[in-house]
Formats: structure tokens, sequence, C-alpha cells
């Protein structure tokens, strides 16, 4: 198996972190520094199955192929969504030690709602490819009122700074709310899309990701999928 797909097997990152972490030089296999054409013999050990080189990350070894688990996890804002250990407000001093979870892209510190989090990289490359578009969606409101021509702007599609975002879907939940389906991830995108005309969110609560719905799970709670969520999650995906 490729070094990098069997990485992301193990829970340790998504493939591409893992080709990052290659081309970083963070990752050895028997003793020397791993390159992207590496390869790993799987055999199957006590803790599961493994690979038959000694690998490891940053110079620590890396565990076998864990079970893969999916969870829903509300965040909160003021939650940093990047697991960063020397951060006081990272997602990582709220997750378990085993299973060694990670989420699916990120929320902004200031904004709140659902984050799929699993230690299947696979799953993860192909919701984070950019080719993919998977479907996001959010509830948004903003700092005073908007008229009908707010909404269809937004829908069209924003410029700012040097991009032009891709046409979404928006529909009305009150006056100075609204929701929002997008399939772009760009970095704080609803946020500089409202600047951009004229707007300040003041409050932003993701409540969808594909079929995943936040549902009534309470902020700073996390409770694994369903059978018929991670069934409806995968088809989606095919």
């Amino acid at each position: 198996m490729r070094l990098a797909k069997y990485l992301a097997q193990t829970g340790l990152c998504s493939r591409r972190a893992a080709t990052r972490y290659i081309r970083d030089g963070l990752i050895t296999i028997e003793g020397r520094i791993a390159n992207h054409i590496d390869t790993v013999t799987l055999i199957e050990t006590p803790q599961g199955i493994e690979s038959s080189e000694q690998l490891t990350f940053d110079g620590a070894p890396i565990s076998a192929v864990e079970e893969k688990e999916y969870w829903a996890f509300h965040k909160a804002v003021g939650t940093d969504s990047r697991l960063l250990i020397d951060d006081s407000s990272s997602l990582l001093h709220l997750l378990p030690a085993t299973p060694r979870l990670y989420p699916v892209g990120r929320l902004d510190k200031d904004s709140r709602g659902l984050l799929l989090l699993t230690n299947d990289g696979e799953l993860t490359q192909t919701l984070m490819h950019p080719d993919f578009g998977h479907s996001k969606i959010y509830h948004v409101r903003v700092d005073r009122d908007f008229d009908d021509n707010f909404l269809q702007a937004m829908a069209q599609g924003v410029s700012y700074r040097d991009v032009t975002t891709l046409p979404c879907t928006l529909t009305r939940l009150a006056k100075d709310q609204f929701e929002i389906t997008l399939t772009q991830g760009l970095n704080r995108q609803i946020r500089r899309m409202s600047q951009a005309l004229g707007f300040k969110v003041i409050d932003l609560k993701r409540v969808k990701i594909q079929s995943l719905a936040l549902g009534d799970l309470k902020e700073g709670e996390m409770r694994q999928l369903t059978s018929s969520e991670l069934i409806n999650l995968k088809s989606a995906l095919e």
C-alpha cells in the first residue's frame, strides 16, 4: 500500500496531510526520511492491521490502523478548530484520547455549529477535495435588516479581494437572518461576502454538512453518527 494512503488509514491524518507530512520530512520509514513513492506491507498484529515497516511521525511511532469512527460535534464560539496542543482554546483539548479524531475542515473560531470528526482519512480526503464541492448549510444573522436585493446579490456570487464566489442558495429566515448553502470552502467566506455588501455577520451557525444535520445536539457535546447517517453521508459521495 502507498505510504500516504496507509497513514490516512491509521487515523493519523487525511491523505492530503500525509502527503504534506512526507514532503516536510516528518515521516520516517525504517529509520530514514520517507518519500512519496514508498510503500508499506500490511500485517495482522494484536493491535490491529499495521505496517511491517517501522514508521514514525515527528519521532513518535505510528499506531496500527484504527477502527473507523464518525462523530458529530457542536462547536461553540471561542473554540479553535485547529488541533494546537499549546492553545487552550483548541478543539484538541475537548476530544477523547482514543479514538484519535480529526475535524473534516474547519469552522472559524467566532462561528459555531456542526463539525464532523473522524479518523477516516479517505473520507476526509474526499470531503475536503476542492473538486468535490460538498454542500454546507449555515444560519446567519447580520447587524441590520436586509431586503431581497441583498439575498439576490449573495446568491449570484460576490466579488471581494481577488475572488468571486460561486452562485449559492439563500433563504430568508427573518428580517436580519438567512440560510445559505455553500459548495465552496473559502476562508471566512460568508463574513466577507456580507461585508462586501455592507453588512456585518454577528452570528454564524453551521447546521448541516451534506446529509448530516446538527439537529438538537447541544454546544460542546458530541455523539456518534447513526448507521443510517453514515450510510447516507457515504452514499452521497459515490
